[in-house]
C-alpha cells in the first residue's frame, strides 16, 4: 500500500501506554500525554495492519471516508451491502465515548459508490491524542479512499445563521494548533505525507460547488444552506462569552470540537476534502443571555434533519463517484 507512501508498543482499544510504573507522560485515566502519544501511536505498519484486517474481511473497496458527526450517524444506515466493524473488534482502534456516536466503521455503498463511513468519530477531551484522534483518516486512505467528508454539530458564533442550518465549511481555524497542537506532532513518515503541507485550499472549492448546486435543487434547502468558517476547540466546556467575542473578530461562523484534524491528516497524506457543520445550537455572545447548552438535543436536531442531509451527502459522494470512474483504486 501507498500514501504518496514508525513500531507500537502494547496497546488496548488503542491507547498505547507502557505497562508498569506510573511515568510522568501518564495520566491518572491510564492515557498517555498527548506529546508522548504522537510518536509512540500510529505508526505505518499500524495503521497498514488496521487496513489489512478490515480489507480481508470486506468486498468493498471504498473511493470515499465519511465522518458522522453527532447525531449524524444516519448516513451510515443509508449504505447497501454493508459490512460493519464495531471499533473495539478492531485492532488498535480507539472506542467512542460519546452519546450520539455509535462506535462501529461500516463499509458499503450509497448511491453505487463504494464509502467507509466512521459512525462515531473520537475527541480530544476523551483522553485522546489528536494523532490518535484523526488515525482513522490514515485507515480510510490505506483502504482506497482518495476523498473525506467530514460532518459535526457546531454552535453558530454567526448571527445570520439558525438552528438547524448547514454551514458547508469553506475555511478553518486551527486555534488549537496555534497552541502547538497538532496530528502531525512528532517524526514524519514520507509514506503518508510531507513533512510540510499548505492548508490554503483544504475544502475543495469544487465539492462546495457542488454541494451548493445540490442544495437549490433539493425543496428548502437553499434557505438553509451557508458557507463559513470553522473553529475547532479542546472541549467538553463550551466557550465563554468573551471566546465567542474573540472567535467572531477572528471571522469565524461556527465552533465545534472535531474535523480540523482530521482534515489536516486527510490533506497530509492526500486527500480531497469537504466538510460542512449542522447548526445545533446559537453560541452565547452576551451576558444577558442564558445559556443552554444540551448534547441531547444537538443530536435530536440531527435526527429531524437527517433526511436533507443524507441527501445532500449522496449528491456529493456522487460527484466523487464520477470523478473517480476513471481514476485506478489507490491500493
Amino acid at each position: 500500500m501507498n500514501v504518496n507512501e514508525v513500531s507500537v508498543n502494547g496497546s488496548a482499544n488503542g491507547v498505547s501506554c507502557e505497562s508498569g510504573t506510573k511515568s510522568a507522560g501518564k495520566r491518572s485515566n491510564g492515557l498517555c500525554n498527548p506529546v508522548k502519544d504522537n510518536s509512540s501511536y500510529g505508526s505505518y505498519e499500524m495503521v497498514e495492519e488496521i487496513a489489512t484486517y478490515l480489507l480481508e474481511r470486506t468486498r468493498i473497496r471504498p473511493r470515499c471516508g465519511i465522518i458522522c458527526g453527532s447525531g449524524l450517524g444516519c448516513l451510515a444506515d443509508q449504505l447497501t451491502d454493508v459490512d460493519s466493524f464495531d471499533y473495539d473488534a478492531i485492532p488498535h482502534f480507539p472506542v467512542s465515548t460519546v452519546a450520539g456516536h455509535r462506535g462501529r466503521l461500516v463499509f458499503g455503498r450509497l448511491g453505487g459508490v463504494p464509502v467507509v463511513c466512521m459512525q462515531g468519530r473520537f475527541h480530544y477531551y476523551e483522553g485522546y491524542s489528536l494523532a490518535k484522534c484523526s488515525m482513522p483518516v490514515r485507515v480510510m486512505r490505506l483502504v482506497g479512499c482518495t476523498h473525506l467528508i467530514a460532518t459535526n454539530a457546531a454552535g453558530a458564533i454567526n448571527s445570520r445563521f439558525r438552528v438547524g442550518d448547514i454551514m458547508l465549511i469553506r475555511d478553518h481555524v486551527n486555534l488549537m494548533g496555534f497552541a502547538g497542537n497538532c496530528p502531525l506532532l512528532g517524526p514524519n513518515d514520507d509514506r503518508f505525507g510531507p513533512r510540510f503541507l499548505g492548508m490554503a485550499k483544504a475544502y475543495e472549492p469544487a465539492l462546495l460547488a457542488v454541494a451548493k448546486g445540490a442544495a437549490r435543487q433539493m425543496p428548502g434547502m437553499d434557505d438553509l444552506l451557508h458557507e463559513g468558517v470553522y473553529c475547532c476547540v479542546g472541549g467538553p466546556n463550551f466557550e465563554t462569552v468573551a471566546e465567542g467575542r474573540l472567535m467572531a473578530l477572528l471571522g469565524v461562523d461556527a465552533i465545534g470540537m472535531s474535523t480540523v484534524h482530521e482534515i489536516i491528516t486527510a490533506r497530509h497524506c492526500g486527500m480531497t476534502c469537504f466538510a460542512f457543520s449542522l447548526i445545533t445550537n446559537m453560541c452565547t455572545m452576551s451576558y444577558d443571555e442564558e445559556e443552554e447548552h444540551c448534547h441531547e438535543t444537538f443530536v435530536d436536531v440531527g435526527r429531524q434533519l437527517e433526511g436533507r442531509i443524507c441527501e445532500l451527502v449522496a449528491r456529493v459522494v456522487a460527484s466523487i463517484g464520477e470523478s473517480c470512474s476513471e481514476t485506478p483504486l489507490a491500493k
